[in-house]
């Protein structure tokens, strides 16, 4: 079955199932995200400015919301419990996609070497849809905010995603994995496949009510993935594993700032 078909069957069986709370009195709210990701990769160096200004790409997302504060079905507020009035469930999907380059020191203007020719000439391509659900909580009131008591409402969310990744390695120089065009702590430490992982998603935003029936949300987020090979890169297993790379100390993670646009459709 294709992947991006699997992720949408999947969101919308997540919304599907969340829709049952409605017959306990919950409402719903639906939005749109869209912002620049700067993916941490095996690409570029570590810590360094340029290599992280330089592999951002774009994201968009499609978030639906359970409001246990307010039911749907008499229009009226819920029991005033803790949990009602300071928590949502978020369930997203999430596409972005970043090119990558290496950057830093090691490919600089000065550096004439055959490894610095090799490591300018290679690039990628990171393809990623994520489907997956948070918890959101809300220090200040969420009825208080929806009432309009107040303009902004600060967040922090909790959650996981299933991801499925598509990348992409290449070289200007030719067919990599040969001593022209790989470095050798990336011999045998590529791959194009498709696969899937898992990520542990984190973020701290805010809301800005811009009328009784709508927010825009500014998101400030970080998913960090189960699994080296999301750019299609992994030193670590290169020459069959027989090469130590101790800069390889991570898996791949995003950052990811988005603003969001939500609808409270009941």
């Amino acid at each position: 079955m294709n992947t991006k078909f699997f992720l949408l069957v999947f969101f919308f069986l997540l919304v599907g199932k969340q829709s049952s709370f409605s017959q306990a009195g919950f409402s719903h709210e639906v939005g749109l995200i869209t912002g620049p990701v700067v993916f941490y990769s095996d690409f570029g160096e570590r810590y360094n400015f340029e290599t992280n200004a330089g592999n951002v790409g774009f994201g968009i997302g499609l978030i639906h919301y359970i409001n246990f504060s307010y039911s749907a079905d008499c229009n009226c507020y819920t029991r005033a419990v803790y949990f009602n009035d300071h928590f949502k469930i978020r369930t997203e999907i999430d596409y972005h996609q970043t090119n990558l380059n290496h950057y830093g020191k090691w490919v600089a203007p000065d550096r004439t070497s055959l490894v610095a020719d090799q490591l300018r000439a290679m690039g990628g391509k990171a393809t990623v849809f994520e489907v997956g659900s948070q918890l959101e909580y809300f220090p200040l009131s969420i009825r208080d905010f929806a009432a309009g008591q107040y303009k902004i409402a600060p967040f922090i969310s909790l959650g996981a995603h299933w991801v499925s990744f598509d990348p992409e390695v290449s070289s200007t120089l030719g067919q990599l994995n040969s001593p022209a065009t790989t470095p050798d702590k990336y011999f045998n430490g590529f791959q194009q496949d498709p696969a899937t992982t898992w990520a542990v998603v984190g973020s701290v935003g805010i809301r800005y009510k811009l009328s009784p029936l709508s927010d825009l949300m500014l998101d400030s987020r970080w998913h960090f993935y189960f699994s080296d090979w999301v750019d299609g890169l992994n030193p670590t297993l290169a020459n069959n594993g027989t090469t130590p790379v101790p800069e390889n100390k991570a898996n791949e993670w995003i950052y990811w700032l988005n603003l969001g646009y939500i609808y409270y459709i009941n």
